[in-house]
C-alpha cells in the first residue's frame, strides 16, 4: 500500500444505485415536457431554438397580488359645512350664563398653563403663553377699533376662526368681531393681555407653532 494514493473501491462497497437506463426517445420526451412546463409562454419552436444554443433559462412566473389602494376618508368641504350648519349656534343656546362654566374651565386651563399665575411671574412669559393658548371660553373686550361701534363690546369667545371671533355678550347677543383692525384685551387674575387682531389672523389650531412679537404696534 505504500505509495498508493488512489484506487477504485470495489462495487459492493460503493453502494451505487441501480438505475434503469432510459432510451433516447424517453429522455427527449421528458426534456420536452420539462421545458414546456418551465417556459409556458414560449412556443415549441422557440424552445428548440433555445436548445440549439445550448443555453436554457428556466422562467418562474409568480402570481402578482393586486395591491389594494387605501381610500382616504374625505371630509366635508367648506360649502357642505355651511349647508349643514355645523358651526351654527342655535338661538335658544345663545345665553351668556350658559357659557360661564366654560369660562371657569378656561381660567383653570390658563392657570395650569402658566404655573399658577404667581405675582412674581414675568409678564412677557405669561403673555407669550396666552397668545398661543386656546381662547375658547376667554372673556375679551374690544379696546380699539377702526369701527367705533365695536369698541367696548365684551363677551365670552365661543368660536374662533382665522379672521373672526364669535362672542356672546351679557345681553345674550352673538357678535361676530373681525380680527383685522381691532385690538382685544383679556384679563385673568389681574393680568391684562392685549391682542392685536391684525397680527393674529391665524387658525387656533395653528397658533401654537407661530412665533409672535410681544411688542405690538398701535397701528390698526
Amino acid at each position: 500500500m505504500e505509495g498508493e494514493l488512489y484506487r477504485r473501491l470495489p462495487p459492493e462497497e460503493t453502494g451505487e444505485p441501480r438505475l434503469q437506463p432510459q432510451g433516447p426517445e424517453e429522455a427527449k420526451a421528458f426534456i420536452d415536457a420539462f421545458l414546456k412546463r418551465s417556459m409556458p409562454k414560449m412556443k415549441d419552436e422557440a424552445i428548440q431554438d433555445v436548445l440549439t444554443r445550448k443555453a436554457v433559462v428556466l422562467e418562474h412566473y409568480s402570481k402578482k397580488k393586486a395591491k389594494q389602494k387605501r381610500k382616504k376618508p374625505k371630509g366635508f368641504t367648506a360649502k357642505q359645512r355651511r349647508e349643514l350648519r355645523l358651526f351654527e349656534i342655535e338661538p335658544e343656546q345663545r345665553r351668556y350664563t350658559l357659557f360661564l362654566p366654560l369660562h371657569e374651565l378656561w381660567k383653570q386651563y390658563i392657570r395650569d398653563l402658566c404655573h399658577g399665575l404667581k405675582p412674581d411671574a414675568q409678564p412677557y412669559m405669561v403673555q407669550g403663553k396666552l397668545l398661543k393658548a386656546d381662547l375658547h371660553g376667554a372673556i375679551v373686550t374690544v379696546t380699539k377699533s377702526r369701527c367705533p361701534s365695536y369698541v367696548g363690546i365684551t363677551g365670552i369667545i365661543l368660536q374662533e376662526f382665522k379672521n373672526v371671533f364669535k362672542i356672546i355678550t351679557k345681553e345674550d347677543k352673538l357678535k361676530v368681531i373681525p380680527k383685522l383692525h381691532n385690538v382685544f384685551s383679556l384679563e385673568i387674575d389681574g393680568f391684562i393681555s392685549y391682542i392685536y387682531g391684525s397680527k393674529f389672523q391665524i387658525r387656533a389650531s395653528e397658533r401654537s407653532a407661530k412665533k409672535f412679537k410681544l411688542k405690538g404696534t398701535l397701528d390698526l
